[in-house]
C-alpha cells in the first residue's frame, strides 16, 4: 500500500505538538492516540530526534528544553528545507539521471520535480515513501540498511554505484565549511557520498540549511573545490559563505526564503 507522505508528515507534526504541550509522552500513549503500530510511532519519534527536537528514552520521548517556547516550524526548519529542495529541483532537466544521498533535505527534492522525466539513484530507503511524479524513476542502491536514517551502505551499495554515471548530484551533509568541505558524522556514508561525487558527470549540488554552514564533522565526503552549487537559506552566515566562496570562486551560492506552510501543503 502506497503511503501518502503528507499524511505521515501531518501525524508527525501532531505528535510534536503533543510532546511540546505535555513535555513527554509514551509510545503506548501515541499508539492509542493515532491508532498506528509501535514501529510507526518509533519511526516518527526518531524523525524528531534526528532534528534535535526531542530525546527518546525507553518507552517514550521528551522535549528538548530549549525548544519548549519555539513554534513548530521555527525549530524544525521544515519551511527552509522545502524551499531549498524546491530550488534544487529547478535544476533538474528532462532526461537527467541524478544522485541523491540520505539527507532529509535532499529527500524532499522529488516532490518538487514537475513534468520532467528523470531517474533518481539513491541510498535513502525513505525515498519509497516520498510523493513524486510518475515520470520519475526511483532506483535504490540496495545494501546494508542502517537505522535511524535508513541509509543503505556497504559494499553492495558501493558496487552498484560504481556502475552508474549521473548528470547531477544532490548531497546533504552534517557540516559544510571552507576548510573541510562537506562532512558527515557517519563514517559508513562517507564512501557512498564520495562515489556519488566521483561518478557525476555534471554539477555537484550541496543542499543544507543554515545550521550546517560553518560546521565540521569527523568524516570528509568532498573538498569544497569539487562543488558547483550550494543551496542554503537566508539565515546562513554571510561570513561563512564568503569563506566558502573564497575557497572556491566558481561555486554558485543560493540563499532561499522559507516556503509558507500553505505552499508546502499545496505541493
Amino acid at each position: 500500500m502506497k503511503v501518502d507522505y503528507k499524511i505521515v508528515q501531518q501525524r508527525r507534526d501532531d505528535i510534536m505538538m503533543i510532546i511540546q504541550k505535555l513535555g513527554n509522552v509514551t509510545v503506548k500513549q501515541l499508539m492509542n492516540d493515532f491508532n498506528v503500530s509501535e514501529i510507526t510511532i518509533r519511526r516518527d519519534l526518531q524523525y524528531w530526534e534526528d532534528r534535535g527536537a526531542i530525546i527518546r528514552y525507553h518507552g517514550g520521548a521528551k522535549i528538548v528544553q530549549h525548544m519548549v517556547n519555539h513554534d513548530n516550524s521555527d525549530f524544525t526548519n521544515e519551511r527552509y528545507k522545502h524551499a531549498i529542495a524546491k530550488k534544487a529541483a529547478s535544476y533538474i532537466e528532462d532526461g537527467d539521471t541524478v544522485f541523491i544521498n540520505t539527507s532529509s533535505t535532499a529527500l524532499l527534492i522529488p516532490q518538487y520535480i514537475m513534468n520532467k522525466r528523470c531517474t533518481i539513484i539513491t541510498n535513502n530507503a525513505k525515498m519509497v515513501l516520498v510523493k513524486h511524479s510518475p515520470l520519475i524513476s526511483i532506483v535504490l542502491t540496495g545494501g546494508e540498511l542502517r537505522y535511524p536514517k535508513e541509509a543503505m551502505v556497504g559494499d553492495f551499495a558501493l558496487n552498484n554505484l560504481h556502475k552508474i554515471r549521473a548528470n547531477k548530484c544532490f548531497l546533504g551533509c552534517s557540516g559544510m565549511s571552507s576548510t573541510s568541505g562537506i562532512t558527515t558524522a557517519i563514517f559508513s556514508e562517507t564512501a557512498i557520498n564520495e562515489t556519488m561525487v566521483r561518478n557525476t558527470l555534471g554539477s555537484i549540488f550541496i543542499v543544507c540549511d543554515y545550521t550546517k554552514i560553518g560546521q565540521t564533522h569527523n568524516y570528509i565526503s568532498a573538498n569544497v573545490n569539487k562543488l558547483n552549487y550550494l543551496i542554503t537559506d537566508i539565515n546562513a552566515a554571510d561570513e561563512e559563505l564568503s569563506k566558502i566562496q573564497d575557497a572556491n570562486p566558481k561555486i554558485i551560492i543560493h540563499k532561499v526564503e522559507p516556503l509558507s506552510s500553505v505552499a508546502i501543503n499545496q505541493e
